[in-house]
């Protein structure tokens, strides 16, 4: 089974990120949430030619990664849910959770850090929002996040289907998320109780690093209600708001070279534990 999932995986993933991206690019074209500002032709060539780069390297730097790792924990009875008596569906439901609040606790470290924040700020520097933003990470911070992944998937031991499962939702999620879309603000009440959605991850985006440093959910918005980083909705709304960050606006800053050295350039600011970073509070 395991083997099946292993061998398989390329395909799903690649299959849903594509099929998930077309439909996100379709919709906002159909009903976009906020006025587009840069036009697509720089913005898309340049955030995709990103993943493309991040895909590349992280190939060739891992010869594994976290599925075929979980196969392997299986196998050699690594992690924790290896060494229990746990009905399959309850380790499967577990495990994508730990990982979700993995990938929530990595976040708000990337925001923290300095160091960290360098690298991550390019993923913010985005003057405008919509589901190519959610592929725009700096290789470094890839090779990072990897890292921790596998960490966590080592120290879980989770089924080999619920890394998969994980896998394709958080992709899917992170790019229905960055969308700039319009939902019915009664949809998007009510389905914000159960997975992030584009409003509610649109506040993170905000130059206002008050609101940049909330809202740190890709998938589920239950950590960021639980550990008091949710932010409802931006002080300006979600038309006025200004995307991106002070340091990086200039179209210039949107080319791919300038992505690949922007943790090279100027002084960290902005990061959650800057003086000026304090989440102001905010109800539904």
């Amino acid at each position: 089974m395991s083997e099946t999932i292993l061998a398989a995986e390329p395909t799903i993933r690649l299959a849903t990120f594509l099929g998930i991206l077309v439909a996100m690019a379709l919709w906002e074209v159909a009903a976009p949430r906020r006025r587009r500002e840069i036009p697509r032709v720089i913005r898309w060539t340049n955030n995709i030619a990103l993943v493309v780069l991040d895909t590349v390297i992280l190939r060739l730097s891992f010869p594994i990664l976290a599925v075929g790792l979980a196969t392997m924990a299986e196998e050699r009875g690594w992690g924790l849910f290896n060494n229990i008596d746990a009905p399959v569906w309850l380790a499967i439901v577990a495990s994508m959770l730990l990982l979700d609040l993995a990938i929530y606790l990595q976040h708000v470290m990337f925001h923290a850090v300095p160091g960290l924040w360098r690298m991550h700020r390019m993923h913010h520097a985005d003057l405008d929002f919509d589901a190519t933003t959610g592929l725009r990470f700096h290789p470094v911070e890839i090779l990072i996040s990897m890292g921790i992944k596998l960490a966590v998937v080592a120290a879980l031991g989770p089924p080999a289907v619920a890394v998969l499962l994980f896998e394709v939702i958080l992709n899917a999620t992170a790019l229905f998320n960055h969308a700039n879309i319009d939902l019915p603000r009664p949809v998007d009440r009510w389905l914000r109780l159960f997975v992030v959605t584009p409003d509610m991850h649109r506040v993170h985006h905000s130059v206002d690093p008050r609101e940049t440093n909330s809202n740190y959910g890709f998938n589920l918005p239950w950590w960021d209600r639980l550990l008091g980083t949710y932010v409802a909705q931006p002080a300006k709304g979600h038309e006025g708001m200004q995307i991106g960050i002070e340091q990086f606006r200039t179209r210039r800053d949107l080319w791919i070279d300038r992505m690949l050295i922007q943790p090279l350039r100027g002084p960290a600011s902005g990061h959650a534990l800057d003086p000026r970073g304090t989440t102001r509070d905010s109800t539904e």
